[in-house]
């Protein structure tokens, strides 16, 4: 295990973070003692101050990345400039660049973070060891990348089908409390509306549920 360079910033508790992945994986694949072992000797702890970049566009993902604490934001800029959100993560979820990690490609997106934040990740090519020396993270990210399959279609078809109303109302209570960690103009470029629209919805829902 290697902490990274930023590790000044925070006190750590190194295996309370670790194990905190390694129960994350346990709750899909079992894990042997000896597994425990020669997995955490192949993961990197990174401490990342509010605003400071995980990733940057142009740079090649080479990490799977697991928030430990805090969280993070990835977004592109358009031709126009603006800033588009496109992924938002809490503790206990992976935030990459997929499309750069797979394709070795320079990523189109920046991946920020939002508070003050803990990653634990792993590079690709001990990735690769894993799967062989360990078989159950192999069967762990099978299901993990069916999951995220499924999850983006439903984005995807709820972006062209659903009102913004019924967008905002799946958000909320898919993601309960997530909306309470991140800038409004971030769950509004998410959600593809404006910040003047989210207060709206905002107030509706909370009046229907009153």
């Amino acid at each position: 295990m290697i902490v990274g360079n930023k590790a000044q910033y925070f006190m750590m508790d190194t295996d309370t973070i670790l194990l905190q992945l390694i129960k994350h994986f346990k709750e899909i694949v079992s894990l042997e003692d000896k597994d425990i072992d020669y997995i955490t000797s192949k993961l990197e702890i990174i401490q990342l101050k509010k605003k400071e970049y995980l990733l940057r566009e142009g740079q090649v993902s080479r990490h799977m990345r697991f928030i430990a604490q805090g969280s993070l934001y990835a977004y592109h800029i358009d031709e126009k400039g603006k800033e588009n959100t496109t992924q938002l993560g809490i503790e206990n979820w992976w935030v990459n660049d997929l499309y750069s990690y797979l394709s070795e490609l320079p990523s189109r997106m920046f991946i920020q973070a939002n508070e003050d934040t803990t990653i634990i990740q792993i590079s690709k090519s001990h990735l690769e060891l894993l799967y062989k020396e360990v078989p159950a993270i192999s069967e762990f990210w099978r299901l993990k990348m069916q999951s995220a399959y499924v999850t983006l279609q439903e984005r995807t078809f709820e972006h062209s089908r659903v009102d913004a109303y019924t967008k905002y109302r799946t958000f909320v209570s898919t993601y309960r409390n997530i909306e309470q960690r991140f800038p409004q103009y971030m769950i509004a470029s998410y959600l593809g509306i404006t910040v003047e629209y989210l207060s709206y919805l905002r107030k509706k829902h909370l009046s229907d549920l009153s």
